[in-house]
């Protein structure tokens, strides 16, 4: 019996471990194609009503991507936070404010989570006639973004993500996202 639990411990150790580093691979070799949209999904807001650093990180890529015409249009994401504030709104004024025009930022009030961003997005898609689009996050979450836009039928996606070096601390967010990510797969996308 110990034999079993030591080989089922060992598996489970690899098969976490391979795809932490398949996670990574994909996540920091993001190649963006030019879109017509870029969705950026959302995290959280300060106290003080500003975008954490984590989500500005995330703006200011989806900015460039704007600026640099890879995007012709931005989807902001994220729903009512602990802080108080519309994640979403918080997000299009701080890119306004960078000199993104405001007919060219879609909001998304109700993405508070991956799977709601990718419902959310696909219907601004649909109802915009968008046919291609740029998930904008942190390299760990573009594996379960990008699989989680596709499962909702957004067939020409590509990811880009902030253009911060891997650290140490981002070891649990990739632990995470091990979990997440098989969530993700398998969850149920035709009762939507």
């Amino acid at each position: 019996m110990l034999r079993i639990i030591i080989v089922a411990v060992l598996g489970l150790m690899t098969w976490v471990g391979i795809h932490s580093v398949w996670t990574i691979n994909v996540g920091t070799n993001a190649q963006p194609r030019s879109a017509d949209v870029a969705i950026v999904l959302g995290t959280r807001v300060d106290r003080s009503g500003n975008p954490s650093r984590l989500l500005r990180e995330r703006l200011d890529r989806a900015y460039d991507l704007f600026r640099t015409d890879m995007a012709r249009n931005i989807i902001v994401s994220g729903g009512l936070g602990r802080e108080g504030y519309e994640e979403a709104d918080v997000m299009r004024e701080y890119l306004i404010r960078r000199g993104v025009p405001g007919e060219r930022i879609a909001v998304d009030r109700q993405g508070y989570d991956t799977y709601e961003t990718a419902r959310g997005a696909k219907a601004i898609m649909d109802a915009k006639h968008f046919r291609s689009a740029i998930v904008v996050s942190h390299y760990y979450h573009l594996p379960r973004a990008l699989i989680t836009l596709e499962r909702f039928g957004v067939q020409d996606v590509s990811a880009a993500a902030v253009e911060i070096p891997p650290m140490w601390r981002d070891s649990f967010n990739v632990l995470r996202e091990f979990a997440a990510f098989y969530f993700y797969l398998v969850r149920d996308y035709a009762a939507t």
